[in-house]
């Protein structure tokens, strides 16, 4: 019996020494991180969990108080867990390892492309509304808003690849307005009471003349028209329209000429700013609603103002 009893316990030792011995977890280096994610000290499956958690976190872009949010999966990114692990259990301590991310750039691109859609704007040019006799009076220039595409795509991509959990904030530049009061340019204001015309750089005052406007049964007409077309040593057609020019002939470039040496049509029709050669009527409603203007007057005005200046008739 004692015989027996032995030779059992002496062929179990036998077997435990055969038996290989239990190879110890390998765990990741002190002080790696994954994506931003701290993995030191972690066994490949805890490494896995807490690194595909960092992954799914959705990114979220800021504006303000607004907030968009998207998931990776929205993106078309997909994240090589096994390679990250990898990766962290052969790291030297502390590294710091990017996400092994693979994602849509047409995804991206159509995401910040949305998001310029929402918020970019577009500049608001300053707007001539009217004039007081102080001189012109102007709606201002508003800047706009643009989302700066290119540097987005490349923060959105950067933010796939660590894993921040921090809010991205979006990135924009002010668009400024092509025309500001201060470069608003020229603009006539023409006084039918006083019978004077200014031209304004903005709101800079010039120079003034003295005019004639229209008579009280063909007046001047009042708001805001803009000079359509310049000409030269004009010839004068009798308008077609107006039984005072009825018998008269067309009258070409010369001393005669009732509209001088120089004509500026308006957008008002068979209206226009020229010279004379009934130089006394000046300063007087003595016309039939054009602006007539001193002949060197008008020379020096027409040098000095463009095709689409905007003249104010009050």
């Amino acid at each position: 019996m004692l015989r027996t009893v032995a030779a059992l316990l002496l062929a179990a030792g036998l077997a435990c020494a055969a038996a290989p011995a239990s190879q110890p977890t390998r765990m990741i280096p002190a002080g790696v991180s994954v994506g931003g994610v701290h993995v030191g000290h972690l066994s490949a499956e805890p490494a896995r969990a807490r690194i595909e958690a960092t992954f799914r976190r959705p990114v979220t872009i800021r504006f303000g108080r607004k907030t968009v949010g998207v998931t990776p999966a929205q993106l078309g990114a997909s994240l090589s867990v096994e390679e990250a692990v990898s990766s962290a259990l052969a790291a030297t301590p502390h590294s710091r390892i990017a996400l092994p991310v693979r994602y849509s750039k047409a995804r991206v691109a159509k995401l910040v492309a949305s998001l310029a859609h929402r918020y970019d704007r577009t500049p608001i040019d300053a707007k001539l509304t009217g004039a007081t006799a102080a001189g012109p009076v102007f709606a201002p220039a508003r800047a706009g808003l643009a989302v700066r595409s290119s540097r987005m795509r490349g923060e959105i991509a950067k933010k796939l690849q660590t894993g921040s959990g921090k809010p991205l904030v979006l990135l924009t530049r002010a668009v400024g307005p092509r025309r500001t009061i201060a470069r608003f340019g020229s603009v006539i204001v023409v006084t039918r009471g006083a019978n004077t015309l200014v031209l304004y750089r903005g709101r800079a005052l010039v120079r003034t003349f003295p005019v004639a406007t229209g008579q009280s049964i063909y007046p001047t007409p009042a708001g805001i028209w803009s000079i359509a077309d310049k000409q030269r040593d004009p010839w004068w057609y009798p308008p077609t329209y107006d039984t005072w020019a009825k018998g008269l002939k067309p009258v070409p470039p010369g001393p005669g000429n009732p509209l001088g040496t120089r004509w500026m049509g308006l957008t008002a029709p068979g209206v226009g700013i020229h010279g004379t050669d009934a130089d006394t009527s000046i300063g007087y409603s003595a016309s039939h609603g054009c602006i007539r203007m001193h002949v060197p007057d008008a020379e020096w005005l027409f040098d000095h103002v463009a095709v689409g200046t905007p003249v104010v008739i009050l």
